[in-house]
């Protein structure tokens, strides 16, 4: 998975894991350190999924905050056997369902596009300099993609940007969402063509 810099955003072996763990341990004793090293680690890619649900980078700042204050209120309930991250990304879900339900915002017809402007919730693109015109094309492409992301429903949309941006498994994705994993199998690739059909659209 990629980093902010342009490589996986988090490491997803056994290393990361024991060291997500023990982050936990030491969080949960008191070492406000360590849940801060917890935070460094996840912003970002926490960051990028809630701006592509919200398609505001400020509400997505402040969602990020919001979201760890409850992981840190409820670490205690966080069981190592877990993947670390899927349960940081469940209970961003949640997070994110509870603001559809008090909005009343439905999550199937949110049509919002994203910020044009530079920030990081932006798709990653190639780190090597490409010339001026292949810049600008880059950037167009860019925005193109976002616009149409935007226009996909947000039940779709959350599941392609989980597997898609951040990342995670099928699997994990199951896990993070309580859905069926064919389900999940299923709504990614009605996802990708609906953003197909956009792209398609607009070119």
């Amino acid at each position: 998975m990629k980093t902010p810099s342009g490589n996986k955003p988090f490491p997803s072996d056994s290393v990361s894991r024991d060291e997500d763990n023990t982050l936990v341990r030491r969080a949960l004793k008191g070492d406000r350190k360590a849940f801060e090293m917890i935070i460094v680690k996840y912003q970002q890619p926490l960051l990028n999924y809630l701006g592509r649900m919200t398609g505001e980078r400020e509400l997505a700042l402040d969602f990020t905050q919001e979201v760890f204050l409850k992981v840190y209120g409820s670490l205690s309930s966080f069981q190592p056997r877990f993947k670390f991250s899927a349960w940081l990304f469940k209970v961003a879900s949640n997070f994110m369902i509870d603001y559809w339900r008090k909005k009343k915002i439905s999550a199937v017809s949110m049509d919002r596009t994203r910020d044009d402007g530079e920030n990081s919730t932006s798709l990653q693109v190639p780190d090597a300099e490409p010339p001026v015109a292949r810049k600008y094309e880059l950037a167009q492409t860019k925005k193109q993609i976002e616009g149409a992301l935007g226009r996909v429903p947000a039940e779709l949309r959350e599941l392609f940007v989980l597997r898609h941006i951040n990342e995670f498994s099928y699997e994990e994705i199951s896990e993070i969402k309580g859905l069926p994993l064919g389900t999940v199998k299923n709504r990614v690739f009605q996802a990708k063509e609906k953003l197909r059909g956009l792209l398609e659209e607009s070119s």
